[in-house]
């Protein structure tokens, strides 16, 4: 009887990342006692398509979209590539033509997946094998993405979201600690080593994850500091290095051996009471091939704007010429509010990016770049109050745990989104100022009788304190919150 998989999530689609075989069925014959291993079913089977990750995207994150689009478009299309290049190496290794457009044996015509009943095929190579059969079936080439916008936009929790939903080994490094091999530093190899741990140690599933590296304009080529001697470890060596790892190798990684007692045959020590003795293992050498692993690079790359500035600007002569001054200062954040018609990043060219540091071999190695506005006045506010996971119901339920609502007035809100606008730093400039403002509340609340905090748009303008109400002037708070309401709504009507 074939039982029906539960899906890990995304129910509707039935999205399912299955656990694949840690030995390799292709490489040695099956030995007498050993019971055979079920055939691997590559990802990409009943994966949701890329509108339905997008709009699984939006509960999570404001605004945004072509970065959505890209970046479902680009999990969407790598699955669906590993799973086409695993038919095409079945194929090859047995001399049958790939069935690219047929639905697998182990998936329903309703779309559901089953559990597979085939064998575990053996390594035989065919005496010959049609050379038309492999010029029509081509090895897909990896889309790796690059991801461009400005701190606190959403860079990262989008591609936490994806990893989420799709339930595969993520793993999440910085660029900053990255330097070439033999100096004080983390090495490249570090990012696949997380990965690996994100998969349970598991070589076969961890080669089919994602790799986010964030911060990754810090490894930018540093220009000469005036000293010959010096090196750019931490800049162009690392690049190298990350380039050959994202078009795909071979990395060798080694897990901590663990320390386990040595027992005697018989089950129990030689001797009651005695400890036994300790014996470390040796350490397991794992192999990790990226060829299809997605990497996902972002940075805020601070200043790429001014290079697009002076690469789009049209040069001109006269009184009314517009000067333009090479020395602008480039701030700390990235504002929030765009004084254009437009986004500047998006118009960043392959030129751009070798001009601010990148060798022009690692840029080839990210065909799929996407920029990331900064954000506005509505998207803070739903950042505040609409999206799963939103900063006003985390510090409403941080309150719930002492038993004390916590309350905003629409006033306070607008007022807290207007001044994060203005400081810039997007989503974290929220939260910094969130924290700032329930600061006292959270010091005197817990372990008293108080019951209700209000917050007004006088203290969020630092006007004004909070307002505590104990049990017993339940009413009052709640007439104080309806008047503040009441105002709001006859001032927006004006």
């Amino acid at each position: 009887m074939i039982t029906l998989l539960k899906p890990v999530s995304l129910v509707a689609r039935g999205v399912a990342i299955r656990h694949l075989a840690r030995r390799n069925v292709h490489t040695q014959p099956l030995e007498k006692d050993e019971e055979p291993l079920p055939d691997v079913i590559p990802p990409g089977i009943g994966l949701a398509t890329p509108k339905e990750l997008s709009n699984y995207l939006n509960q999570f994150v404001v605004g945004q979209e072509r970065a959505k689009k890209v970046l479902s478009v680009a999990v969407y299309n790598h699955y669906n590539r590993v799973r086409a290049n695993l038919e095409i190496a079945d194929a090859n290794a047995h001399g049958t033509q790939p069935d690219l457009e047929s639905t697998p044996d182990y998936i329903d015509s309703s779309g559901a997946v089953f559990p597979a009943k085939l064998k575990p095929r053996r390594n035989i190579r065919p005496p010959s094998i049609s050379m038309l059969a492999q010029r029509n079936t081509p090895l897909f080439e990896k889309s790796n993405v690059l991801v461009i916008g400005p701190t606190g936009s959403g860079k990262t929790l989008l591609a936490k979201t994806l990893a989420k939903v799709l339930d595969v080994p993520f793993s999440v490094s910085d660029a900053t600690s990255f330097t070439q091999a033999g100096y004080v530093g983390e090495d490249v190899e570090m990012a696949v080593q997380r990965l690996l741990q994100a998969a349970n140690w598991d070589p076969v599933r961890a080669s089919m994850g994602i790799v986010y590296i964030d911060e990754v304009d810090k490894i930018a080529r540093r220009t000469s500091s005036g000293s010959e001697g010096s090196r750019d470890v931490g800049g162009e060596g690392v690049q190298q290095a990350l380039l050959r790892m994202m078009e795909g190798s071979i990395v060798t990684v080694q897990a901590k051996g663990a320390v386990h007692p040595a027992v005697p045959p018989g089950g129990e020590p030689s001797t009651p009471g005695q400890r036994a003795p300790q014996v470390a293992a040796k350490p397991e050498t794992f192999h990790i091939d990226t060829s299809n692993v997605l990497f996902i690079l972002s940075g805020a790359f601070v200043g790429l704007d001014n290079l697009i500035k002076q690469r789009v600007a049209k040069g001109s002569i006269g009184f009314t010429a517009a000067i333009t001054s090479k020395d602008m200062p480039t701030p700390f954040f990235t504002p929030n509010n765009r004084k254009g018609p437009a986004n500047l990043l998006d118009m960043v060219e392959t030129t751009d990016l070798v001009k601010y540091g990148f060798i022009p071999e690692f840029i080839g190695r990210l065909p799929s770049i996407t920029t990331l506005a900064p954000l506005t006045l509505q998207d803070l506010r739903r950042i505040l109050t609409d999206v799963k996971g939103s900063l006003m119901s985390q510090y409403q339920a941080l309150f719930g745990y002492s038993n004390v609502e916590l309350r905003f007035t629409s006033g306070a809100l607008d007022a807290i989104c207007q001044k994060a606008l203005e400081r810039g730093g997007g989503a974290r400039g929220l939260r910094g100022i969130m924290e700032s403002l329930l600061l006292e509340p959270m010091y005197e609340v817990p372990g008293s009788d108080i019951r209700h905090v209000l917050i007004t748009e006088e203290v969020v303008k630092n006007k004004a304190s909070p307002s505590y109400y104990k049990r017993e002037t339940s009413f009052d708070f709640w007439e104080a919150w309806a008047t503040a309401e009441h105002s709001y709504e006859k001032g927006k009507t004006q």
